[in-house]
């Protein structure tokens, strides 16, 4: 009985280590998808087809680089450094920009709940030399 309440145990950890993840993809595939998609947008700051066939490409890569555990990092940097310069851009025109950084957010924290070690400053090469 313990054996199978271990089993489910590491099931539904699993489950909800990813799930931030997965909610974050939800918003970035989309997002990415449509830049691709549709790149002759109007009323954008920059309204070239290039540059919006480009950030799509870019959130394409990020994200498959978030998803993966050994580039979660870099996924996660280039997440974040786009939605960065769209928080920029909101407050550049004028636009509300608290759920663009909750947005933000939500991917740290997404990043921070599959690899917590990678956000603790402590390393392990600093613990071998004590």
């Amino acid at each position: 009985m313990s054996e199978q309440k271990k089993g489910i145990d590491k099931s539904l950890s699993r489950i909800l280590i990813w799930l931030p993840s997965l909610v974050i993809i939800l918003f970035y595939i989309p997002n990415a998808l449509d830049k691709l998609i549709n790149h002759e947008q109007t009323g954008k700051v920059v309204e070239s087809s290039a540059v919006m066939i480009t950030a799509g490409v870019f959130i394409l890569i990020a994200t498959v680089l978030f998803l993966y555990n050994k580039t979660l990092l870099i996924g996660t940097s280039m997440l974040v450094l786009y939605m960065t310069f769209i928080v920029l851009i909101h407050v550049y025109k004028g636009k509300p920009a608290e759920i663009v950084i909750l947005i933000l957010m939500a991917t740290i924290f997404a990043s921070y709940v599959r690899k917590p070690k990678l956000f603790s400053r402590i390393t392990s090469s600093s613990n071998k030399a004590e």
